[in-house]
């Protein structure tokens, strides 16, 4: 089985991570990794690894990024990685003996780390990492893409832990850009559609209020210290993004009053006061 599978990384800047992913995928023959301009050092990491086959794109969207990489993909499998991703000891193991039999897929659940230290609680959700890649594509939604895959989803035993050790600058930068992109997703989706978390989002003022003591409290990141608050006020941050950006175009769509209603108003409450 392992044999038969391909990683695919998509970077751009990830010198901060882009080793630790890499040294976790040894075993592969080959690793599919689309770069979209990396100009801090990601290209001569890249370089160190015989197995890496790099492919230089310039970026448009996530969703396009990828489905550029899944064409690149030449075994039947695909391991869909992020560039600050590693994964855990067990699931490179998981990898080698599992047997797949009719699933389309496979989804791993994440442990969050911040700078290292690995957190007892995130709100990062599990995702489809392991497929094959026949009838695979992905699509933009909001900041960030969705799988469309056909057939049976199973889960992963092994872990991924998540560890993105990028500066806070360009973490603060790359949220101002993915909280716009998501808010029109919000705006723009049927309420219907979207999930409990996306409603409260598209509301606005109830993601920020609940955020920090869920995370803080309920997935118990209070306990993990520093790493816990730091990681709890990353996501109140995230939500305060949104909710300003939704905020902020649904009052550029309201309407601009009208000055001489206001001036009309304003006429007929003064003759009101003079003949009272």
């Amino acid at each position: 089985m392992i044999d038969a599978i391909t990683p695919l990384v998509v970077t751009l800047d990830e010198a901060p991570n882009i080793a630790r992913t890499l040294d976790k995928l040894t075993w592969a023959r080959r690793i599919v990794v689309v770069d979209s301009g990396s100009v801090d050092g990601t290209i001569e990491i890249l370089k160190r690894y015989p197995q890496v086959d790099r492919f230089d794109r310039t970026f448009d969207s996530f969703a396009e990024q990828c489905n550029f990489g899944l064409a690149q993909v030449q075994t039947e499998w695909v391991l869909s990685l992020d560039a600050d991703y590693e994964l855990s000891d067990d699931l490179v193991r998981e990898l080698a003996e599992l047997k797949p039999q009719t699933a389309a897929g496979f989804r791993a659940s994440f442990v969050y780390r911040i700078d290292g230290r690995s957190l007892r609680g995130t709100i990062y959700p599990p995702r489809i990492v392991l497929y094959r890649v026949r009838g695979a594509s992905y699509r933009n939604e909001g900041h960030g893409h969705r799988l469309a895959l056909d057939g049976e989803v199973r889960d992963l035993d092994g872990v991924i832990y998540h560890d993105d050790r990028k500066p806070l600058s360009r973490w603060l930068a790359s949220q101002q850009r993915y909280a716009e992109m998501e808010a029109n997703h919000l705006l723009a989706a049927a309420p219907g559609s979207l999930s409990l978390s996306g409603r409260l989002r598209r509301m606005a003022w109830p993601a920020p209020i609940l955020v920090f003591p869920y995370v803080l409290i309920a997935k118990r990141c209070v306990l993990d210290g520093r790493h816990g608050w730091y990681y709890s006020l990353q996501r109140l941050v995230w939500e305060i993004l949104i909710a300003l950006n939704i905020i902020d175009q649904k009052l550029r769509r309201s309407p601009t009053p009208d000055p001489t209603v206001f001036s009309g108003v304003k006429a007929s409450n003064n003759r009101r006061r003079l003949i009272g």
